[in-house]
């Protein structure tokens, strides 16, 4: 009986939290995107593409980031060239909730909880940003390749993260490592 409280347990912390932080996230998201009368997308979104080309220009790239006209989100360009766009979705912003949930579900001390969620969500933040400039830049340079690098490289960068990252909690931090 003990296991099955711990797993109700385990449940209801993670989807509390995550259709809190969910609702919280929406609620930004109403306010701080609009497509009237011109796009433009949240500012989360924005400031992702805005650093995804600073981390360009630093290997020597002339990157550039303009907002898309006729959509919720940011072009990308490599040399004056479309590369990619970056939609909310791109953000990290959603995958840092998943994140986010898993850890107060697993909740270790409430010291380490707290440092580890925001250290683990900078990490995943700075890691997204790193593969959304890796993905731009193969596409400049592979373009038949954009599926691939797309469909299997860019999510397997940032899921490898961040079960990585869970493996890591529940095995050094988490009360349930017992």
């Amino acid at each position: 009986m003990n296991k099955h409280k711990k797993v109700v347990i385990f449940l209801i912390r993670f989807f509390v939290t995550y259709a809190l932080l969910f609702v919280i996230y929406a609620t930004y998201l109403k306010n701080s995107q609009q497509k009237k009368p011109v796009f433009k997308t949240a500012s989360v979104t924005t400031l992702v593409a805005n650093q995804t080309v600073f981390l360009l220009d630093i290997f020597k790239l002339n990157a550039n980031a303009i907002q898309h006209e006729k959509e919720l989100s940011v072009k990308l360009l490599i040399n004056n060239k479309y590369t990619a766009r970056v939609i909310e979705g791109c953000n990290s912003i959603s995958i840092i909730i998943l994140f986010i949930a898993f850890i107060i579900a697993f909740a270790g001390s409430v010291k380490a909880t707290i440092i580890y969620t925001l250290l683990g969500s900078a990490f995943i933040y700075g890691i997204n940003v790193a593969r959304i400039a890796f993905l731009s830049f193969m596409i400049y340079k592979y373009p038949n390749q954009q599926d691939l690098l797309h469909n299997l490289v860019f999510p397997a960068i940032i899921y490898g993260a961040v079960f990585l990252l869970w493996v890591i909690w529940v095995n050094k931090f988490s009360k349930y490592k017992e």
